[in-house]
């Protein structure tokens, strides 16, 4: 399994919201920018995050995106799984139906402990944790280039 594209920038998005907290208004632009995400692919990727209760999107030329929940409430799978869908390594796993070894497969078995193992970490990887560490792929805003302070505090 290889984490998707759409699935990294989900990622991005919500660790930049997560920068600024449950509530806080970030514009599309900034959020763009900063993550490195084209607006045309952050615009369907924030559809699938609000469709699963991240984010919520605000319409208008002041418009953006804020988070519903608290980061520490947010996790990697859920926000993985918003965009790309229920996660699993392979066919045998996600689908066991579509394998009549399965049930007796022992490579099977192998399989889906590494799966239940890969979920569980995702799942322990909450976005308050995350949004502490120093940044990994954020560029600078023009308004906060130079500022030493909180994104977006000036």
């Amino acid at each position: 399994m290889r984490l998707t594209r759409a699935g990294e920038y989900g990622i991005r998005c919500v660790q930049h919201l997560a920068r600024h907290g449950k509530g806080t208004l970030v514009s599309r632009k900034e959020i763009a920018v900063r993550t490195d995400v084209p607006p045309h692919f952050l615009a369907k990727i924030a559809q699938q995050l609000a469709r699963a209760g991240i984010i919520e999107i605000q319409q208008g030329a002041n418009g953006g995106y804020r988070l519903l929940r608290d980061p520490s409430e947010i996790t990697l799978l859920a926000v993985i799984e918003a965009i790309i869908g229920e996660i699993s390594l392979n066919d045998c796993v996600g689908r066991p139906e579509s394998c009549h070894n399965s049930p007796l497969c022992t490579v099977h078995r192998v399989w889906n402990k590494a799966n239940q193992q890969l979920r569980a970490t995702l799942q322990e990887a909450d976005f308050a944790t995350l949004a502490k560490e120093d940044p990994c792929c954020l560029t600078p805003f023009p308004e906060t280039a130079g500022h030493n302070g909180p994104i977006g505090k000036k």
